[in-house]
């Protein structure tokens, strides 16, 4: 499993006005959008892509394209949504699948309410998108159906994780190539499965229903 913290100012500058509980819905998606976008310009570096010969208007050059099958996008509903917009305005390209998970508050675990993606995912790169890598059980559950799908490159973008989460998600996957990009890595996680200091729950403010 690879590990990559953005290390850059505007992520770290657009992390503290989403961590402040002052921030209201709108500003708070804007700045997911924003800081999504910066976090896919890290992901994307391994996207593959196939030459491609074109004319400009001085010469014939050769450059690159994103090659087929396309990357697919896999936002895991509801809070990965929030993060959708930022990655597809820079891989437009890109086809987009659904994942919905939902995390028991008391046991912590995960379930699938629904999905939405292609039967055969043989030789795709897929990008998952989540805020949140508190306890790891969501995203180590949509890695394993990707995979198991056939999906040979799997890229997992977080705002924020914990040490606890990465542990768990390492453990998991057993050595199986993933890699995890990430704004910013958290102090613990909490008796209730909370990312301390983090910046509460995404999906409530995200769409305003603290």
């Amino acid at each position: 499993m690879r590990v990559h913290v953005a290390d850059h100012p505007l992520v770290t500058h657009k992390l503290t006005v989403l961590r402040d509980e002052n921030t209201p819905s709108p500003i708070f998606r804007q700045l997911v959008e924003e800081l999504m976008t910066l976090l896919a310009y890290e992901g994307t570096r391994n996207v593959r892509v196939e030459p491609l010969e074109i004319r400009t208007p001085v010469a014939v050059t050769t450059g690159v394209r994103i090659a087929d099958p396309k990357p697919l996008i896999v936002p895991i509903l509801r809070a990965g949504l929030g993060m959708l917009e930022g990655m597809v305005k820079l891989v437009p390209t890109a086809e987009v699948g659904f994942l919905g998970m939902a995390r028991n508050e008391e046991t912590l675990e995960p379930t699938t309410y629904a999905e939405r993606l292609p039967d055969d995912l043989s030789d795709r790169q897929c990008f998952v998108l989540d805020p949140m890598l508190a306890t790891g059980g969501s995203l180590i559950a949509a890695i394993n159906y990707l995979l198991d799908r056939g999906a040979t490159d799997v890229t997992a973008v977080c705002i924020l994780a914990t040490p606890e989460g990465l542990e768990a998600v390492e453990k998991a996957l057993h050595g199986r190539e993933v890699t995890i990009v990430l704004g910013a890595v958290d102090e613990r996680l909490n008796e209730h499965g909370f990312i301390v200091p983090g910046l509460g729950d995404a999906g409530d403010r995200l769409y305003g229903t603290v």
